[in-house]
């Protein structure tokens, strides 16, 4: 898998690629992440990459020929995406994750500043998506957020591939409450059914905890999980 950000700011990806999982997914050459500097595609000397909006308002928007220059320059390759980071895309959730880890083979990321871009810069992309109902300062924390969801969907960045599986979200279930040693800390103990070595229990206070915690901390996937359950029993 290929990512190409195009970033006004290259330097704040350096460290969270070269730490953890990514960045040995990096090193595995399991994906590798091109970063692309819309002011290295500007015309005029000061390198000027914002504007005012037409019509007044607060606040600078991002120009639309540095960015079109910028994503241009990208050689063409098949099954590749070119998504916009932005308040008013889709939600960014596990099952999107998924679709552009199975879907695609290069994905080009443009990250937004200020007030956010031009509106034709819209005609450039595929689609846009967001990480949350809230506002950033930067279109990079996004995009190092997807970089991290879907590199580590991809085989080989994972160890126990069983894992992923299990997680919050693979099912519209939160994940169930996790121990490990001691067996007691500051008179907190782990559930006894954890100790028993009965697999089949365990198994079963699992499923019974991610229906618990769901259904208390997240209502809305509590209701699509019994609407999926309800149908696959049909």
């Amino acid at each position: 898998m290929r990512f190409d950000v195009i970033t006004l700011f290259p330097d704040f990806f350096t460290s969270p690629l070269a730490s953890g999982l990514l960045g040995k997914a990096l090193a595995k050459k399991i994906a590798e992440v091109n970063l692309i500097n819309p002011r290295d595609f500007t015309t005029d000397k000061h390198r000027r990459v914002d504007d005012e909006p037409y019509g007044g308002g607060v606040g600078m928007l991002l120009k639309p020929e540095p960015i079109f220059a910028a994503v241009e320059s990208l050689s063409i390759l098949p099954r590749s995406e070119i998504i916009l980071l932005t308040p008013q895309g889709e939600p960014l959730n596990q099952k999107l994750l998924q679709e552009l880890a199975s879907n695609y083979d290069r994905l080009i990321t443009i990250c937004g500043h200020y007030e956010g871009v031009d509106e034709r810069v819209r005609h450039l992309v595929d689609r846009e998506i967001s990480l949350g109902d809230f506002v950033l300062t930067c279109g990079e924390i996004p995009a190092l957020a997807l970089i991290n969801g879907v590199v580590r969907l991809l085989p080989g960045t994972v160890g126990k591939v069983e894992s992923l599986k299990a997680e919050s979200f693979e099912t519209e279930l939160l994940d169930y409450p996790q121990y490990t040693r001691p067996p007691v800390f500051r008179d907190w103990e782990v559930p006894k059914v954890l100790r028993s070595g009965n697999h089949r229990e365990i198994d079963l206070w699992r499923q019974n905890e991610q229906i618990k915690r769901t259904k208390e901390r997240r209502p809305d996937l509590w209701a699509k999980w019994v609407a999926r359950t309800q149908k696959s029993s049909e």
